[in-house]
């Protein structure tokens, strides 16, 4: 034999041990993928109960707002001669106004939205209702006594309601009286 035959020979054994140690890897490489792991836990996640979802809110249609400029002062003339006939007005009134020169009331600071009756409580006689404003504190009133920021004074309790009566801006200048009531909530 001589060196070229050898050389041959080597190299035939080199080429099938390359090609065998390239067809083991690739055998290695597909025999286990590596994702148990990722697939076990997509089965935990889709074994789960399902959620649910809840419907959609129904639309409320809302109705088109018509422009009335009736007894509006017009945007075109100058703002002079609007004055003199608000200030007319005003002179005018219809004598409803509030009181601003008594001392204002602890449950005037709040809202009347924000007001809740929770009860009611007999005293010597007179029948006192019993009032939870937004800070938690419970107060008690009687016929007379104001709550709500519009002026508004008690002008009757019952053991169900607190019966106001308002005085609420009307046109500039002037005020309307409107009664209110405070419902028993449980």
């Amino acid at each position: 034999m001589g060196e070229k035959q050898l050389y041959v020979i080597s190299l035939r054994c080199l080429n099938w041990v390359l090609f065998s140690l390239v067809i083991s890897i690739v055998l290695v490489g597909c025999g286990d993928d590596g994702f148990s792991d990722l697939k076990q836990y997509i089965a935990d996640v889709n074994a789960r109960p399902k959620g649910t979802i809840e419907p959609l809110p129904e639309i409320k249609t809302v109705e088109p707002f018509v422009f009335k400029p009736e007894g509006l002062r017009d945007p075109f003339k100058p703002i002079s001669e609007t004055q003199e006939a608000d200030e007319a007005q005003v002179a005018a009134g219809n004598g409803i106004k509030p009181d601003t020169s008594r001392r204002k009331e602890e449950l005037e600071a709040f809202p009347l939205d924000s007001l809740r009756m929770v009860g009611t409580v007999v005293m010597k006689g007179n029948l006192w209702g019993l009032v939870k404003a937004s800070d938690k504190t419970i107060y008690r009133v009687q016929v007379g006594n104001y709550m709500g920021k519009n002026y508004g004074k008690i002008i009757r309790i019952l053991t169900d309601k607190i019966e106001l009566m308002e005085i609420v801006p009307d046109t500039p200048g002037t005020w309307r009286e409107q009664q209110t009531s405070l419902a028993l909530t449980e």
